[in-house]
């Protein structure tokens, strides 16, 4: 699946004003359209947020950007 497809969610502005970014992300995932992912940025790899996405059916692809930040790319297996 084409990443352009994604919706895109930035949880660094909500983690920088020390804000619990889950109910973003839930309520990004709960609006996701058939065969539409969820890119998340954030400024540490979420491995908790993999994993539970995982277990929830997501595909995960991580990559580490030039700012020292990472984009995770969520697809619905």
């Amino acid at each position: 699946m084409p990443v352009s497809k994604n919706k895109r969610l930035d949880v660094r502005p909500l983690l920088a004003r020390g804000e619990e970014p889950r109910s973003a992300v839930e309520a990004a995932i709960a609006t996701l359209q058939p065969g539409q992912g969820l890119t998340v940025l954030a400024p540490f790899l979420p491995s908790p947020l993999i994993e539970r996405l995982r277990s929830a059916g997501y595909t995960a692809r991580a990559e580490r950007l030039a700012d020292a930040s990472w984009r995770v790319d969520f697809v619905r297996d």
